[in-house]
């Protein structure tokens, strides 16, 4: 196993971070902050069951929900309302034993049922067969079209214990980070990324579900559903964003003056995270040497002149 080192990661330091952690515990109450810190909210609080109800357990304090997937069907949650910019976190623990052809996803969407014009941000956890490790996807989609597709794998095993996965969405980046280390940056700054999904305000959703037709080796791998039912955990959810609200009959809510000008709104659009720091981009390099697994930047069947967007990254050494 690759070490990660002993220097503690974080997302953004100095006063930008214990003024997230203050928004985060809810000691700040500026009417867009709408998250959950354990200690606030449960999760029936924040979220919706999507599916079937009876797939889906919660713990005594109702800060813990389990999803489960058997060979009738998968089930998910979303959030109440839409969110534009802002910092979204969750502890996941995956699906242990044989999980190949099982994905668990985590993700942002413009639209609550896959709309052709959807902007998405997404997590998809992609099971295994007992013994070998789970391969953790991202993409990002701008209305409707996706193909941004980099897959990682993991320095830890994510069945074993909690672990936590986070977005931050800015004008100018979003990031995606497990455990407070940034696995992928995709960047709208220095010339414009016209595949940046800036427009549209996204619930979170997550959901477990059989994708044995693609999730491992191309399909090859099929779920073994004698080891059902499949099950995955969630905890403590937390939000630091401009909040939208949610999605009216015909044509959406309005957006709250801070949804429509967010520039500068919190410390999650201010210059600090329009950037990696430079003990991110450490972290990034890292990332980038030794867990890349695929990276559509660099398939050249696929995009014979990279997308315009692989220009932006920044440079790491």
């Amino acid at each position: 196993m690759i070490e990660m080192g002993s220097r503690q990661r974080r997302p953004w330091n100095g006063v930008l971070l214990a003024a997230w952690m203050a928004m985060a515990a809810g000691v700040i109450s500026c009417g867009c902050l709408r998250g959950a810190s354990a200690a606030e909210a449960s999760f029936g609080d924040n979220f919706e069951i999507t599916g079937a109800e009876d797939h889906v357990k919660t713990s005594a304090d109702g800060q813990t929900w389990y999803l489960y997937l058997d060979n009738k069907t998968g089930v998910g949650f979303q959030t109440k309302q839409r969110y534009l910019f802002g910092w979204f976190s969750m502890k996941l623990k995956l699906a242990g034993n044989d999980s190949a052809g099982v994905v668990t996803a985590y993700y942002m969407c413009s639209d609550l049922d896959a709309a052709p014009e959807r902007d998405e941000l997404d997590f998809e956890f992609l099971g295994n067969r007992t013994g070998q490790p789970y391969v953790i996807q991202t993409n990002v989609y701008r209305s409707g079209v996706g193909g941004r597709e980099m897959r990682h794998s993991l320095w830890f095993d994510p069945t074993a214990d909690f672990h936590t996965y986070s977005i931050l969405w800015n004008p100018k980046q979003i990031v995606f980070f497990v455990d407070k280390v940034p696995i992928r940056e995709y960047r709208n700054s220095e010339k414009t990324n016209t595949f940046f999904p800036i427009m549209k305000p996204m619930y979170v959703f997550s959901s477990i579900w059989n994708a044995d037709d693609w999730a491992t080796r191309g399909g090859l791998e099929k779920t073994d559903w004698t080891k059902a039912p499949f099950i995955s955990s969630y905890s403590d959810f937390t939000t630091d964003a401009c909040a939208w609200g949610p999605a009216a009959a015909g044509g959406g809510a309005t957006p709250p003056p801070s949804c429509a000008a967010a520039t500068g709104y919190s410390w999650w659009d201010q210059p600090p995270a329009w950037a990696l720091d430079d003990a991110q981009r450490e972290d990034s390099a890292w990332v980038a040497r030794n867990l890349v697994i695929y990276d559509y930047c660099g398939d050249r069947k696929r995009f014979p002149a990279p997308p315009e967007e692989c220009a932006l990254r920044t440079t790491s050494s």
